[in-house]
């Protein structure tokens, strides 16, 4: 009977203290880029992470590639959900290469080395890029590949927003695998617009995501990307390594939670937030449920 109490007493002092650390440590402050699916995951993150006992402060919202990475590299966050292929065309400055798991493991490598700073294990949300156009648009150009794509850009507008002129995997790219060089480039201020742009014929083309819920929704023409220009973009948690070693749990909290992503039930995420109008944090909740977490 001793004994048993004593066991007993010693689990819920291990577990007192196991949360009382967590409460003492400082808070693990979340980041996150500027559109839908990524307000969803770092909710998702973050309350998984203050289920399991750990504080957060949630820095949403913060920009373009460029602003998240300074403000991951700065300390003024400790981590955000980033793409694999986004890291290596945009950080890294690597050669893109269509091989998912040497993707990871060259920003993998270039991260810890270079910026102290570390990737997670990943989700299987493969957020990859997707050109598309109306289906009438397509077929009045006999367009089905982004190599049919090339001769007759010339003719066509292209939509997007800013950074995809500039981006090694964006409009560059396009032009030096496939000489598709567009009659105007218009750029948008949010990533929305491009599908209000190109349902009312504004702009001929344009790109999507794997996870847009507006593809299959609108019904629209993806071009087969047919020399794998777009490398994969996995969707995975970016974290400061002294963030890690101040806070043992987060890996494991995070670790648990990216498995269940994918591109499948990201799609469903972002049209209940854009379609059905409800909050990310409400989403995330429901997510997190339905997940046992």
């Amino acid at each position: 009977m001793a004994s048993t109490t004593l066991k007993a007493f010693g689990l819920g002092l291990a577990l007192s203290v196991a949360f009382a650390s967590a409460s003492l440590a400082e808070p693990v402050k979340i980041g996150s880029k500027n559109f839908t699916e990524q307000f969803i995951v770092a909710e998702i993150y973050a309350q998984a992470l203050e289920k399991s006992g750990i504080e957060v402060q949630r820095r949403l919202n913060l920009g373009a590639t460029q602003i998240a990475h300074s403000a991951l590299t700065s300390g003024e966050i400790d981590f955000y959900p980033e793409y694999t292929g986004t890291a290596l065309a945009a950080v890294v400055k690597g050669e893109l290469d269509g091989d998912a798991d040497k993707i990871y493991q060259d920003v993998k490598t270039y991260y810890e080395n270079e910026l102290k700073l570390t990737l997670l294990e990943p989700t299987q949300i493969n957020n990859g890029y997707a050109i598309i156009l109306l289906p009438e648009t397509a077929e009045a150009n006999g367009l089905k590949t982004l190599s049919d794509l090339g001769p007759k850009s010339k003719d066509l507008t292209f939509g997007a927003e800013g950074t995809f002129g500039e981006r090694k995997d964006g409009l560059p790219g396009l032009k030096d695998v496939y000489g598709i060089e567009f009659k105007e480039f218009v750029q948008f201020a949010k990533l929305g617009i491009r599908y209000s742009a190109l349902t009312s014929k504004q702009i001929d083309v344009s790109f999507g995501f794997a996870t847009d819920w507006q593809i299959e929704d609108s019904k629209l023409t993806v071009l087969d990307d047919d020399k794998a220009l777009f490398p994969p973009y996995y969707l995975v948690p970016v974290v400061r390594q002294d963030a890690l070693e101040a806070n043992p749990q987060l890996a494991e909290v995070l670790n648990k939670v990216s498995p269940l992503l994918n591109n499948e039930n990201m799609r469903a995420l972002n049209a209940a937030v854009e379609r059905d109008r409800k909050e990310p944090a409400e989403v995330a909740a429901d997510f997190l449920a339905e997940n046992g977490i």
